[in-house]
Order: C-alpha cells, then structure tokens, then sequence
C-alpha cells in the first residue's frame, strides 16, 4: 500500500519522530457542506490542531494518490470541484485505479490512517444503521470499518438521520466500545445526548488513553469510538429535527436520491429546513471534536 500514499513533508516528519498526528476526513469538504464553509473549515480545524501541538493529517484521493496531509492546492480542488467521488473503503482502489479524486468517509479516513501508523481521528458524526435498516440492510460501512481497523474515532456519535438504537446495538455485537466523554448517554449528531446508555463515561482524556493502551496490550483488534456531546445551547431539539428531517426525506424520495447520495442531500436539505441552525451544530461540534482528539493524541503518545 505505501507505493499508493503521499504523506505530507509536516506529517512525515511527525510520524518520523513520534510526535502527535491528528487524522482529519475530507468527506465533509467534498461532499459536506458548500462553499466556501467547507474551504474555510478545513482550515481553520488543521490551524486549530496545529496551535494546540499536533500535526494535522487531512486524508484524501487526490489524482489517483492517496495523500495523507494536504496541501492547500488539494484543499481548495476539495471544497470547489464538482463531481468527487464520495470514498468510502470499498472504493478506494477503484478512484486510485481510474486516477480520480474524492473525499474520504470515516471508514476509508480509518482504514488509511491505521495503514499510516495515525491512531486517532476526528470527525463530526458517523454513518450508523439507517431507519428500517433491519429489513433494507442500509447499514453505513463505518461500524463495520470501526470493527476492524485499530483507530480512535473521536465524534458527537452517529449522525441525526441514523437509528440511534439499532447503531448502537451494531457496535456491541462486534465489540466496538463506546466511550462517552463525560457523558453517561450517547450523542445524537446535534441533536445531544440521547437516552441510550454508553460503554463507560471518561471523565478525563487519560481515562480514554488508560482504555485504549489496554486494548493495545490485550491485542484486541478493533477500535474505540468516543463520543464527545455537543452542548445544549446549540442542539437542535427533537420536534425541530423531526420536521425538518421529515420534508428533507420526502424531498429526496420525490427525487429518487438514494445510495451514497442520500446523506449529503439530507444534511443540506435539513440546514436548509433549520435556517442554517444544523449547518451551524455541525460546525461547532467539529471543532470541539477536533480539541479533544488533539488532548487524546498527545496523551497516547
């Protein structure tokens, strides 16, 4: 694999001498949110992990190479081209074998990342079961990557739009810890906490570094999801969210958007439904996941 990675000259060298790196996707670039919020996000989450002491690895397919660290080139081709391929782990060798570019899902931004020796992650909220996924089998392909790739994910806990409940029991059943940073229930994207129980409450980032060396000596195969609670003032409430989830959904049946198409449409559709209120969460909880990754990086050390 490494004849297909470009590491960055400020990443290689962190890497290189054991200092902190902080794994970032670009999904949310590419397919996200618009522009220029998405341009100017990117920047402003690799300056914060900078100042806070930890070299930023943003992860993308760029050309047909992967690349672990961007350059602002790759960034700005991110956050203004149209068409990128949204890649998740099943696509990687096919956007690297057509030369393509995109941007990376959780599950293919933990896949490269373990690859390159990053332990942790950080992103907004991740892909879960969908509603009715028991029957449609809709189930996002980041449970399954977290089951497998010894990554730190650190997020405000599956998106809005998943089914909390059957999430959750997903990563039981293949022994995904869920570690609320402290929080006793977890997060619902911004919607807050929910009324399911985590795996332990951390109530301090040595609590979730103590867990995750254990794993590591234990050699138990997998990773960790923490789950870092967006604060109230700024959650949208449920009656809020359900309505404007409810017309963003009838929007994209009336236009036949499914796949992988689906989530991107009904994030933006819902910002538009909240008056911009969803867009502004998920920034937010963004960068306080990105302060607490940092705080775990350079804890794990």
């Amino acid at each position: 694999m490494s004849s297909h990675i470009v590491y960055s000259d400020k990443v290689r060298d962190a890497l290189d001498n054991k200092r902190p790196v902080l794994a970032l996707e670009s999904s949310v670039i590419a397919q996200g949110l618009p522009f220029p919020v998405n341009l100017e996000l990117a920047e402003m989450l690799e300056d914060l992990a900078e100042s806070l002491g930890v070299t930023p690895a943003t992860i993308a397919v760029i050309n047909g190479r992967i690349k672990v660290g961007l350059a602002r080139r790759d960034i700005e081709k991110l956050a203004t081209e149209q068409g990128l391929f949204k890649i998740s782990k099943r696509d990687i060798p096919l956007v690297i074998a057509g030369e393509g570019s995109g941007g990376t899902t959780v599950a293919a931004t933990s896949f490269i990342a373990a690859k390159a020796g990053i332990k942790v992650f950080a992103t907004g909220g991740i892909g879960g079961v969908h509603t009715g996924g028991e029957h449609s089998l809709d189930v996002s392909a980041d449970l399954l990557e977290l089951s497998q790739t010894d990554t730190v994910v650190v997020s405000a806990g599956p998106k809005s739009i998943i089914d909390l409940k059957l999430t959750l029991e997903y990563l039981e059943t293949y022994s995904v810890p869920v570690i609320g940073y402290k929080t006793d229930f977890c997060p619902h994207f911004f919607l807050g906490r929910s009324k399911y129980p985590v795996s332990v409450n951390a109530l301090t980032v040595n609590d979730i570094v103590k867990i995750m060396k254990a794993r590591e000596e234990l050699s138990i195969k997998g990773g960790i999801l923490v789950v870092n609670p967006l604060k109230d003032e700024y959650c949208l409430s449920e009656q809020e969210f359900k309505e404007a989830y409810r017309k963003a959904l009838n929007k994209a049946t009336d236009n036949k958007i499914t796949g992988n198409k689906l989530t991107p449409f009904l994030l933006q559709e819902l910002n538009l439904n909240t008056s911009g209120k969803s867009q502004r969460a998920n920034l937010l909880l963004l960068e306080e996941n990105v302060k607490l990754a940092c705080e775990i990086s350079k804890n794990s050390i």
